[in-house]
C-alpha cells in the first residue's frame, strides 16, 4: 500500500479566545519537539491545523469558508494533511467530514495533548480520524510555552465552565470546570521565568472558581498569593473573571501583592436586571455596583474593564437604556462590546422576542459611542504623568515606535530610544491620550 508522505512543515490557524490561542501554542510546542518546522504560508505546509471557535455564528461561517478554501490545496497536494481542532470540532464532530470530505482528522477540546498520535494514526491507516471524546480526567498535559525573547506567556490554570449562561456554548464544548494543581502551575511559571518571560497571564474560563473542584482546599486567592512569591516574574495577570465569584480575598490579594496587576476585567454583559436574569448570570446590577465600589475603595488606581452584549432576546429599547445608564454610571476604562449572536444548542437561541439584526447593530453603535467617550476621558487623566510600562517591542504599525503596557493594562506607544529591550520596565511620560491607547516620550 502506498504510504502518505510524513509531514514536516506545519501551520496552525487559530480562531477565537485566549484559551484557543493557548491550545494552539500547546500543539505547536509538541510539533516542534517532534521535529516539525513552522511555516507561515498555507501553500508551503504539508500539515494544516485549524483550531476553531464556535462561540458566534459568524466565526463558524468564517471557519467553514476557510475549510472550503483548503480543498484546492488538497487537490494540488494529495499528501497534505488537514486537521480541525477546537470548539467547532467538539460541536460538529463527524458532520465536519460530511461537509468537507477532504479533512483528515477532527479532534476535540479534551485531547489537545494527543495531536501527534492523531497525525500518526492518519499516516498509518490512511483513514480519517475522529477523536472527539467526552470529558475525562486526562487533561493536565501543559507545556510551558515561550519562544526566545518572548515577554509574556499564557499559563492555563483550569479548563471548562459550570455557569451555563443561556447565550453561551462554552460549557457544552469545553466541559465542566477542572482545576490544575497549584504546584504544577507554579512549576510552569518557574520554567517560563528561566526562558526569560517577565509576565504571565493565568488563564481560565472563570478563574475565580479555581479550586472548587479539587480537594486540596486552595482557592484562587491562595493561588494568586503563591504566584506572587515566585522570583523572577515581574507581572501576573489573569483572565477571565465571573463577577459572581469575585470576592474580597481576591481583591485583597491584588491590593497587597507586589506583582499582581491592578486590572479587573469583570464582564457585566448587561446593565438590565431583567436581561441578566434571562442570561442566567447569577447576579444583579446592585451586586455588581457594590463589587466595583469595593475594588475602587481598596485600589483607587486600578482599571476596570468589562464585556457587554447588546440585543439579547427580549431586550426592549427601555431595557437597553438601562444598560446605557449603567455604563455611564460605572465609568469603565474600556468595554468589549458585542452584538448578540444566536448559537444553536443554547437556550437563548430558542427564546421569543429575538431583536432584529439592524436594531442590534444600531444599539451597538450607541453603546460604543458612549464607551469611547468615557474611555477617552479616563485616558486623558494620564496626560503629563509618568507611567511604568513593560516593554513589549516594536509597534506592528511602525517599527520606529515601540509599545508596552502599564500594570493596569493600558497600551502605551512611544518613539524608540537607545535603551529599550523587550521585557524591561521603563517610565514613559504621557503627552497624548486616545480611546484605546496612550502616547508619550521615554523618560531618560
Amino acid at each position: 500500500m502506498e504510504q502518505i508522505k510524513p509531514p514536516h512543515k506545519y501551520i496552525i490557524l487559530s480562531y477565537g479566545c485566549q484559551g484557543n490561542i493557548s491550545d494552539s501554542e500547546q500543539m505547536a510546542a509538541k510539533l516542534l519537539q517532534a521535529g516539525y518546522e513552522q511555516v507561515y504560508q498555507l501553500e508551503n505546509a504539508d500539515l494544516i491545523i485549524l483550531n476553531t471557535c464556535c462561540v458566534r455564528e459568524s466565526a463558524e461561517q468564517k471557519i467553514y469558508g476557510k475549510i472550503g478554501e483548503l480543498k484546492k490545496l488538497k487537490q494540488l497536494n494529495p499528501d497534505l494533511i488537514i486537521g480541525i481542532t477546537g470548539c467547532l470540532a467538539q460541536k460538529d464532530k463527524e458532520n465536519l467530514f460530511r461537509k468537507a470530505p477532504h479533512i483528515d482528522f477532527v479532534t476535540g477540546t479534551f485531547v489537545v495533548h494527543q495531536i501527534l498520535a492523531h497525525i500518526q494514526q492518519v499516516l498509518e491507516t490512511r483513514e480519517r480520524v475522529l477523536a472527539v471524546q467526552e470529558l475525562t480526567d486526562d487533561f493536565n498535559h501543559v507545556i510551558p510555552v515561550a519562544a526566545d525573547g518572548q515577554v509574556s506567556a499564557w499559563v492555563p490554570i483550569m479548563y471548562g465552565c459550570n455557569n451555563f449562561c443561556t447565550y453561551c456554548i462554552v460549557p457544552y464544548v469545553r466541559g465542566r470546570e477542572r482545576s490544575r494543581a497549584q504546584n504544577d502551575i507554579i512549576r510552569d511559571i518557574q520554567v517560563l521565568v528561566q526562558k526569560g518571560v517577565k509576565e504571565v497571564t493565568l488563564l481560565g474560563q472563570n478563574v475565580n472558581s479555581y479550586g472548587k473542584d479539587r480537594q486540596d482546599d486552595i482557592d484562587f486567592a491562595d493561588l494568586l498569593n503563591s504566584t506572587d512569591e515566585i522570583e523572577g516574574i515581574e507581572r501576573i495577570r489573569y483572565m477571565t473573571s465571573h463577577p459572581r465569584d469575585m470576592n474580597a480575598e481576591v481583591i485583597e490579594a491584588i491590593r497587597s501583592g507586589k506583582k499582581l496587576c491592578e486590572h479587573f476585567h469583570l464582564p457585566i454583559q448587561s446593565g438590565s436586571d431583567t436581561i441578566l436574569k434571562e442570561m442566567n448570570r447569577g447576579y444583579t446590577t446592585d451586586y455588581y455596583r457594590r463589587l466595583i465600589d469595593e475594588v475602587r475603595q481598596k485600589l483607587p488606581h486600578a482599571s476596570v474593564t468589562t464585556d457587554i452584549i447588546v440585543g439579547f432576546p427580549g431586550e426592549t429599547a427601555g431595557l437597553f437604556e438601562e444598560t446605557l445608564d449603567f455604563i455611564n454610571e460605572m465609568r469603565f476604562d474600556a468595554a468589549y462590546t458585542f452584538v448578540y449572536s444566536p448559537r444553536s444548542g443554547t437556550p437563548a437561541a430558542q427564546m421569543p422576542n429575538q431583536v432584529p439584526l439592524a436594531e442590534r447593530k444600531e444599539r451597538l453603535q450607541q453603546l460604543m459611542n458612549l464607551q469611547n467617550q468615557i474611555s477617552l476621558a479616563i485616558n486623558e487623566t494620564f496626560t503629563g504623568k509618568n507611567l511604568e510600562v513593560l516593554v513589549e517591542g516594536p509597534s506592528k504599525n511602525d517599527a520606529a515606535y515601540w509599545t508596552g503596557r502599564t500594570r493596569t493594562n493600558k497600551i502605551v506607544i512611544w518613539k524608540k530610544g537607545d535603551q529599550e529591550e523587550p521585557g524591561q520596565l521603563l517610565n514613559v511620560k504621557i503627552d497624548k491620550a486616545q480611546t484605546w491607547l496612550l502616547k508619550g516620550q521615554l523618560c531618560i
